[in-house]
């Protein structure tokens, strides 16, 4: 089959692993830079243009849609649903997945554990906000950060009110985060596809560092899930509406908290830390989904 994986760099680890597996199984692939691709809306007849020529014969896409280009790409995404190609990843679910606030709201009335957060419409009262997740050492984070970036461990009650009013005043939305300490730096990745979780690998903040991000400098190694774990993960997956999803979780005393779905996560640090071929796991997961 034909198989376009939607990519701005061809050169990506995980879009040449995409794009390797899915030749050596047979299929056809191909990257398109969603950025560059154009789309036509008219009465029951959508259409995708890249480089002025339109896209016609793709049977199924993978969306591995930056954050930054959330909009469009996920408008690209669309239109290619609107032409009934299969996709990895839903439009809706990746909408839902790049709003944190969204996506916390959603875990919640799915009844799984998280770490306790507040939001407010830039309250003054930030005495408050912090009391309401137990008080410092508590955790900051904008809305709109990627990768550990815009993350910010207040280890005092003071310093965690002076952080949120800097924030405030420059009008950037923030939600404050409970600190789980037992974690001690470390959060598990389950990698799930459709439906199963195909690997997980537990990642350490270096020292010094409470981000166990791989782009901040932490490290990872496989890690054998709990039912518990486990059944975490897919119940978020779910939640999400994500076939195909990073679900980032801390270990607590009370059980798997539950801190991110991933819609686009990346494949070098699971394949490495685990050695399992987490590439396979997606093309096959499309064969089964594709006539």
């Amino acid at each position: 089959m034909n198989i376009a994986v939607l990519s701005r760099n061809a050169k990506l680890y995980s879009t040449r692993r995409l794009i390797e597996t899915g030749e050596k199984r047979g299929h056809n692939m191909v990257v398109l830079d969603h950025t560059k691709c154009d789309i036509l809306i008219e009465r029951k007849k959508p259409q995708v243009f890249y480089n002025g020529h339109e896209i016609d014969n793709i049977d199924a896409i993978i969306p591995r849609i930056g954050a930054s280009v959330t909009f469009y790409g996920t408008a690209v995404v669309r239109q290619f649903e609107m032409k009934k190609v299969f996709t990895t990843t839903e439009s809706q679910a990746l909408v839902r997945s790049r709003d944190k606030l969204r996506s916390l709201q959603i875990l919640s009335r799915a009844g799984l554990h998280l770490p306790k957060t507040a939001f407010t419409n830039f309250s003054k009262d930030n005495q408050n906000i912090v009391a309401q997740v137990g008080g410092a050492p508590c955790v900051i984070k904008l809305l709109e950060g990627t990768q550990g970036v815009g993350v910010v461990l207040a280890e005092t009650n003071s310093a965690a009110e002076s952080v949120l009013d800097a924030f405030g005043g420059l009008k950037a939305r923030v939600i404050v985060q409970e600190f789980v300490a037992e974690a001690k730096g470390a959060d598990i990745r389950a990698f799930v596809v459709d439906g199963v979780v195909v690997g997980a690998m537990k990642r350490q903040a270096k020292e010094g560092e409470f981000r166990s991000n791989l782009h901040r400098g932490g490290s990872a190694t496989i890690v054998q899930l709990s039912d518990e774990e486990e059944n975490a993960a897919l119940k978020a997956a779910k939640a999400m509406g994500l076939s195909i999803a990073g679900v980032d979780m801390l270990q607590s005393s009370t059980g798997p908290k539950i801190m991110e779905v991933n819609s686009s996560p990346g494949l070098e640090g699971i394949e490495s830390a685990t050695g399992i071929d987490i590439a396979n796991a997606i093309i096959r997961f499309i064969e089964r989904n594709v006539d």
